[in-house]
């Protein structure tokens, strides 16, 4: 049993690009739930070690550092040893990291396992893999691939977290990172027998286009492609101004709010689990407006939809903490707030394929990740340090709403003529 026994079996029924698809977004919801679980044991971990949120918070910082950094040598690595082989390494880091931190007793414990393994086994899971994968096996759609597989990588921080609050609560902080492994490891087969490499590889070709070759591996040094792709990328202005909106959009959420939310209600007086159901909330409307995004994307003019999604969700942010943190004002914050999570992505990658075109928009599009995570990183232990010496979370939240609404702007600067695509 391989790939191609599952496409002969499944063939004349569903194109097996949906398939890819569908494998892909179960792997990613996964990786990036692992990465996002230490949001619900800040105050568990503050409780059994007496650490404090800023110490807490700088393990999760180092992990969305390192996550975006690992990325576009994570995209180049796909072109060497493939796919396959880069998921599998991926979930095997990850796997690793979540047992190690179930030991954890000291903060370089934590920093070492759910701050660097982790970190690094989540790089692969982001961005990058979402557009290797639209650009391998989609013609059509293409949009709408990027904005499902980018709503499992925003959701998959959310729609566990009640599940994994509640086991904190009822069984201890260590049966969080223990299941999270499990669920790691129950996907390492599943990669194993059916991800293929690309359509070619098993006779087919990608979804809406001809029958096409196997992709032929590279055999540059990842480093290399990796770097070379950030030097052709720094010769833009475009990509500085996409850098700079991405670093804004991580920024704003899973740095801020996928970290710090369940504290900020907390303090608040909202029991966590309750916390993080409002996350769970905002994962579930993050997959429909992320989705429609992609599907917006493949019609609509990219740079609008970023003005958009960059002005509504500024405005969000800095209403909320002048709301009662009633049931009422946090379900309208979880709707309003999620269909806006992460729908910026769909258009940046669509931005991305324009300017500087399909064959280097992996690599490409890592790197301003990068910007994402960056901001993400700089949020996370930003706000922790706040809440520490204010007591409040109401400076950073006013911060992140001023910048959102800063990067409106910038982003209907990015050029509408792709000179860098057009000379590929």
């Amino acid at each position: 049993m391989g790939p191609r026994r599952v496409a002969r079996l499944l063939a004349g029924r569903i194109h097996y690009a949906w398939i890819v698809v569908g494998v892909m977004f179960t792997v990613i919801l996964a990786t990036v739930g692992v990465r996002a679980a230490p949001g619900v044991l800040i105050v568990p971990l503050e409780q059994a070690f007496g650490w404090n949120a800023a110490t807490i918070s700088g393990a999760i910082s180092l992990n969305i550092l390192l996550g975006g950094l690992v990325g576009p040598f994570g995209a180049a690595l796909i072109q060497r040893i493939g796919m396959r082989n880069t998921v599998l390494c991926s979930l095997s880091l990850l796997a690793v990291g979540a047992i190690g931190a179930a030991f954890a007793t000291r903060p370089w414990e934590l920093y070492a396992t759910w701050g660097v393994l982790v970190g690094v086994g989540s790089g692969a899971g982001m961005v990058g893999m979402a557009t290797a994968v639209a650009n391998r096996w989609f013609v059509a759609r293409r949009g709408l691939v990027v904005g499902l597989l980018t709503a499992s990588n925003a959701s998959g921080q959310l729609v566990f977290l009640p599940l994994l609050a509640s086991l904190a609560g009822h069984l201890g902080w260590q049966s969080v990172p223990w299941l999270v492994a499990l669920v790691i490891m129950a996907l390492i087969p599943v990669v194993t027998l059916v991800l293929a490499e690309s359509p070619g590889s098993i006779g087919l070709g990608p979804y809406g286009g001809a029958a096409e070759p196997p992709i032929v591996r590279s055999m540059s040094n990842p480093l290399m492609v990796a770097l070379s792709g950030l030097g052709r990328g720094m010769r833009s202005l475009d990509f500085w101004l996409l850098f700079s909106s991405f670093a804004v959009c991580g920024f704003s959420t899973n740095g801020l709010v996928a970290t710090h939310l369940i504290p900020y209600c907390i303090d608040h007086g909202i029991p966590a689990v309750t916390a993080a159901s409002l996350l769970a909330a905002i994962g579930v409307f993050d997959l429909i407006g992320t989705t429609a995004s992609g599907w917006l994307t493949d019609r609509y003019n990219a740079r609008v939809l970023l003005f958009w999604y960059y002005g509504l969700r500024g405005l969000s942010l800095m209403v909320l903490p002048f709301t009662d943190f009633s049931l009422v004002s946090l379900s309208v914050f979880a709707v309003f707030y999620g269909l806006d999570w992460v729908a910026t992505v769909p258009p940046t990658v669509a931005l991305t394929n324009e300017v500087f075109g399909r064959r280097d928009a992996p690599v490409i599009v890592s790197w301003i990740v990068c910007g994402h995570q960056i901001g993400g990183a700089v949020a996370a232990l930003g706000a922790g340090v706040m809440r520490n010496a204010t007591g409040s979370y109401l400076g950073a939240f006013i911060a992140s709403g001023a910048a959102c609404l800063i990067a409106a702007l910038l982003v209907l600067r990015i050029s509408r003529r792709p000179v860098l695509a057009a000379a590929e």
